[in-house]
């Protein structure tokens, strides 16, 4: 049999996968689960989003300082500040990537970033350069790329890669890919653009629909050699590709796929189980790879021994979480926050970019609505560290305040500076938040929270 092709895995648990509602990590938590997966043997780490908050940068900064065989990434939007916010927290990093990402379809450059295509392309190129100056590695990300029109996404790759980016990365950002569009997607792209050869072609799929692992194995199939995933499959909304699945799937199925990768698969469960303890989110119990009952049998036999047609099914849709909530409750085992369709999570955002869109517009972050599996609308903006401005001052218009630009500058930087000790601000922190920006000030001159990013958008791959 032949060598094996190398894929290589970037891990983004501590970028993407702790900016889902509930996953935050402090950065001792963070620079623990970043020892942890270079153990595991992950090629890169992604360690956060440097000017998203203090903590953020200062976690880049520690793990950057202390984990030296993997390059250590940083996330970085294609704005100057955010750029060299992440070239400063990467300084003491052997290794090191600036990451920098910018939509490219119709949807999120009409409905959210009122962009046109000329300035998109200006952004991306510029970007990147200025990225050049910090490091020799840079990623550029085609948000949404999926859902983007080809020939001008084929025209940002080539002037991106023409810039210096080395990797370029293609997202399925709201997880509505099937296995074959991937595939098909990543092989008509890498033939179109002339200089595709002089960089490194990745797959960011979620798991919306729960195709995340299959779709990632479809892109390799395409020619992509960089696949980005993370461990239990922790992410925005129902998550991203887990990075336990993907990588024994490429190690069970070595004669349909001969793709390698250099992780150490017994470390595996204890990196799984580490990252539950840190975040308090359990794994459930039937997990593929990493669940307790993976490997389980009790039934006795046991013991003893991609579709495009229009297919539909008699099911009641708007019924499907009651009755996962049932079961869980029944059977006293919780769904996994990230569960695809039924997890809490499946329709929630914390990150700022993605709780501006869905504001703007729902289908820019969301394939299919709550309320058509029986989830509540209620509880899809979750305040945090991750959150930005318009969903602060959302939040507050629903609780019946109406505040002015000022206050809600203050309110906004109040809520992250909570963030970086809660996991979520609940409706009665908010209160409390909005009737003390309203009692006249005592803090002492000087005191300033500039490092908040003005217009507050977090993560958005």
């Amino acid at each position: 049999m032949p060598t094996p092709a190398r894929v290589v895995v970037f891990d983004t648990t501590l970028r993407d996968g702790e900016q889902a509602p509930g996953f935050s990590m402090d950065v001792p938590a963070k620079l623990a689960m970043a020892r942890a997966l270079d153990a595991l043997g992950v090629d890169i780490i992604e360690a956060g989003f440097p000017i998203a908050s203090p903590a953020d940068a200062e976690a880049v900064r520690q793990i950057a300082a202390a984990v030296h065989r993997p390059v250590i990434a940083a996330l970085a939007r294609t704005r100057r500040r955010d750029i060299e916010e992440a070239g400063q927290a990467l300084t003491p990093a052997k290794r090191s990537r600036i990451h920098t990402f910018l939509a490219t379809s119709d949807l999120h450059l009409t409905a959210k970033l009122r962009m046109s295509y000329d300035d998109c392309l200006a952004a991306a190129v510029e970007a990147v350069k200025l990225a050049r100056s910090f490091t020799d590695d840079v990623e550029f990300s085609a948000e949404d790329a999926t859902r983007s029109n080809r020939d001008f996404l084929c025209r940002v790759i080539e002037a991106v890669i023409d810039a210096g980016a080395t990797t370029v990365n293609l997202p399925d950002t709201v997880g509505y890919a099937t296995p074959d569009e991937i595939r098909e997607f990543f092989e008509q792209i890498i033939s179109r653009v002339p200089n595709a050869s002089k960089a490194v072609f990745s797959a960011h799929c979620h798991n919306d629909l729960g195709l995340a692992v299959a779709n990632s194995l479809a892109a390799i199939q395409g020619g992509v050699r960089q696949v980005e995933c993370s461990m239990n499959g922790i992410g925005e909304r129902a998550g991203n590709a887990s990075l336990e699945e993907f990588v024994m799937a490429l190690r069970v199925r070595q004669d349909r796929m001969p793709y390698d990768t250099a992780i150490d698969a017994t470390k595996l469960f204890s990196t799984s189980q580490l990252l539950a303890q840190i975040t308090d989110e359990p794994v459930q119990a039937n997990k593929a790879i990493v669940g307790r009952n993976a490997f389980a049998h009790e039934a006795g036999i046991h013991q003893d021994g991609v579709l495009k047609e229009p297919y539909d099914t008699a099911i009641d849709a708007t019924k499907l979480f009651s009755t996962s909530q049932l079961l869980a409750q029944i059977t006293d085992e919780p769904v996994q926050a990230n569960k695809a369709i039924v997890g809490r999570n499946a329709f929630a955002h914390e990150a700022g970019i993605h709780q501006d869109g869905v504001l703007k517009d729902a289908r820019t972050y969301e394939i299919m609505r709550p309320e058509d599996v029986g989830q509540s609308t209620s509880s899809r903006l979750v305040l945090g560290r991750h959150s930005g401005r318009h969903a602060v001052q959302s939040r507050c218009e629903a609780l019946g305040f109406t505040l002015t630009a000022a206050e809600v500058d203050e309110v906004y930087h109040a809520v992250i500076s909570l963030g970086e000790h809660r996991k979520a601000i609940a409706d009665g922190d908010l209160r409390r938040i909005v009737e003390r920006v309203r009692t006249p000030s005592t803090t002492p001159p000087g005191v300033s929270s500039s490092h908040v990013e003005a217009s507050g958008y977090g993560h958005g791959v």
